[in-house]
């Protein structure tokens, strides 16, 4: 279970932050020693990491699943790398058709649909698995912090609504490591959502002279089943209220929000507290479809009739200049293979 972070990091320096300074610039000092002194495995393929700053959620998997299409559409084979984080699984292993997300993770299960996907902790050892498939260019699903494999391009995520809490790193805010060298180190930012929260690291992007994209979290598929029953949702997510948000404005009446934490495991007893509140105020259950697709196919379980009678919200991240993009990827993508001698 992956607990929720405090609000305190969303607001102005605290007594708590400010309480654990001492502790946060040794974490930093640790990130930052790990990420300048590990010697990267370098691939023959060109990586591209789509990372975050901070801990949370800020849209790193459907923006990695946009990157994957216009790299697609310009006749790539990407494959994508993650942890699988959730998952029992260290891999290497290729996710496939019927996985339980119990072993790869929520999120590997989404990945698969749009690509070939690889869970591994160790990230070497899944580059080198992808580098035996036929996939031209590997897509990193977060490891921007992690130095064992080198990048050609990183591309930062920030919640507009969000940004980078208060600025400090672990455990006095959400920031992974020191700010200045995780700018150093990436090569373009993507704002996700509206709100005034990443200005500030907009303007430090644009003074270095990186791109600075802006994404919307839209719908990929017809939404107008919402308007049929008042709404239930519920969310095991980083940040649900953006959830709740994207269901209302698809039209929902959103009667109830129910938050879990992020990658949550729903036990018997919560699944059906959820089918029968949705049954006593007849209303249709709605949730991510991270949660979707934790939840079991046998019915014979509450959380398994859960998945039957819930319906996922289909989102995606609409990339503002998806021209811009393609260009900046297909680049790092050049600059890669100019330096692979053909054999």
């Amino acid at each position: 279970m992956k607990l929720k972070p405090p609000k305190w990091w969303y607001r102005e320096q605290g007594a708590m932050a400010t309480a654990l300074k001492p502790v946060s610039r040794l974490y930093g000092r640790i990130a930052e020693k790990k990420a300048t002194q590990t010697a990267p495995y370098l691939s023959r393929l060109p990586v591209i990491c789509i990372g975050n700053f901070t801990v949370g959620g800020s849209g790193k998997t459907p923006t990695a699943i946009a990157a994957a299409q216009i790299l697609k559409l310009a006749g790539e084979r990407p494959a994508f790398l993650t942890r699988g984080y959730g998952g029992k699984e260290h891999g290497p292993i290729r996710v496939t058709e019927g996985m339980d997300a119990a072993k790869v993770g929520d999120e590997p299960l989404l990945l698969a649909e749009h690509a070939p996907t690889i869970v591994s902790a160790d990230r070497e050892k899944g580059a080198k698995l992808i580098e035996t498939m036929d996939a031209t260019v590997i897509l990193m699903d977060d490891g921007f912090q992690n130095a064992s494999i080198g990048k050609d391009l990183s591309l930062i995520c920030v919640d507009a609504r969000t940004g980078i809490g208060n600025g400090m790193v672990l455990p006095s805010g959400p920031l992974r490591a020191p700010l200045d060298p995780q700018i150093r180190m990436a090569d373009a930012l993507i704002v996700v959502g509206d709100g005034t929260k990443a200005n500030g690291l907009i303007e430090r992007f644009t003074e270095a002279g990186k791109l600075v994209l802006k994404a919307e979290i839209g719908l990929r598929q017809d939404t107008r089943w919402l308007g049929v029953l008042p709404v239930i949702g519920f969310a095991g997510i980083a940040q649900p209220d953006r959830f709740f948000r994207t269901l209302r404005d698809a039209g929902a009446r959103l009667t109830d929000k129910k938050v879990f934490p992020d990658h949550h495991r729903f036990t018997d007893k919560q699944a059906q507290a959820l089918l029968d509140e949705a049954e006593e105020r007849n209303c249709m259950l709605v949730t991510t479809e991270k949660d979707w697709v934790r939840l079991p196919e046998d019915r014979d379980s509450p959380p398994g009739e859960l998945k039957f009678r819930s319906r996922p919200l289909p989102i995606e991240i609409k990339i503002g200049d998806e021209a811009a993009l393609g260009d900046l990827m297909t680049n790092a993508i050049n600059r890669k293979r100019g330096d692979v001698p053909k054999g």
